[in-house]
């Protein structure tokens, strides 16, 4: 499993933007790529172990983004700060934003927070990563280019004692227009388990960095959830990114049919393990 970012990170350098010119019509996000705490939280109370696990970050999805960027020739934007100071997959007004659990742990740097101390998190890190990617898709719709945004996520195999089936899962909202390509590709493939609108959907409050950056464009997006047992060596991350961008290469968006996706009835749960 890849291991938290080095101390020596700057905390100012909280988002890394990789081939910003990128000749691909995908733009990729990595919302949760590091478990990198800065020195001025501490372990926000936390075990070091803690920090190696799902609440901090999702394991395997950032190697699995870069080498899908690097074949596509995409471009990729990626968080350096860990979920557990803030989700940069959340609105401003979340109750999980800056999260007092993550699944049963207790985070106890996150409770009692000031508002000056959440804003201070959200210009650390929220606002860099928003930012980057709104002036990315902007450039590129000022050029003309065409543009498709995808986040790649990973999940955990088990969940408050319940085991995820799923391989790997294809979120969308009522646009389909890539998802549906997406599954269909992915469910030719032997041995593969995909989740459509699972372990999460867009009810589960999930979706907030391509409804902020795609939906209000009209853009087409789609969100990739991994289970990490799939992607916790770099053999597994070869596998996935390999075999998504052979998938990405081909992939021509559906026409858009305003139809209503599974998504929009499904009951909210717990996303803290997205």
């Amino acid at each position: 499993m890849e291991q938290a970012r080095p101390a020596s990170l700057a905390s100012s350098d909280t988002v890394r933007v990789t081939n910003p010119r990128g000749s691909s019509p995908f733009v990729l996000t990595c919302d949760h790529a590091s478990n990198f705490l800065p020195a001025e939280f501490g372990a926000l109370g936390l075990a070091a172990e803690d920090l190696s696990r799902h609440i901090a970050w999702d394991p395997g999805a950032l190697p699995v983004a870069l080498r899908m960027a690097q074949a596509l020739d995409a471009t990729l934007v990626e968080t350096r700060i860990s979920r557990l100071v803030i989700d940069c997959n959340r609105p401003l007004d979340a109750p999980d934003l800056v999260p007092p659990v993550s699944e049963t742990t207790a985070i106890p740097g996150n409770t009692g927070l000031s508002e000056k101390q959440r804003a201070a998190r959200v210009a650390l890190s929220w606002q860099p990563f928003h930012s980057a990617i709104e002036r990315i898709v902007e450039d590129r719709l000022a050029r003309g280019q065409e543009t498709r945004l995808v986040s790649v996520h990973s999940f955990t195999p088990v969940y408050r004692g319940r085991n995820r089936p799923w391989h790997i899962g294809i979120i969308h909202d009522e646009d389909r227009r890539l998802a549906s390509p997406l599954i269909s590709a992915l469910r030719r493939l032997a041995g593969v388990t995909v989740g459509i609108n699972e372990p999460y959907s867009p009810a589960d409050r999930v979706y907030f960095t391509l409804e902020r950056h795609a939906r209000s464009r009209g853009l087409p997006c789609a969100m990739i959830e991994i289970r990490n047992d799939e992607i916790s060596g770099e053999t597994g991350q070869r596998k996935w990114a390999d075999l998504l961008t052979g998938i990405f290469s081909n992939l021509e968006p559906e026409e858009a049919k305003g139809s209503r996706s599974s998504a929009v009835g499904k009951s909210v749960q717990s996303a803290s393990q997205e």
